[in-house]
């Protein structure tokens, strides 16, 4: 999935939904850098974690 993730696309993390929706910053190979309100700037591994992307907000 990481793969498709391109900055600026607006993203959520399935288990943290308390962060709100985030941007992505970067991505390089498997590490996404994503900005969410409620928690900041978070580095993902997206072997582990499946970001889900949000087409409406």
């Amino acid at each position: 999935m990481s793969a498709l993730l391109q900055p600026g696309m607006l993203v959520r993390h399935p288990q943290r939904p308390d962060w709100g929706v985030g941007q992505v910053q970067s991505s390089i190979g498997t590490k996404v850098t994503v900005m969410f309100p409620h928690s900041g700037k978070v580095v993902i591994d997206s072997t582990r974690v499946d970001l889900e992307p949000v087409f409406d907000t």
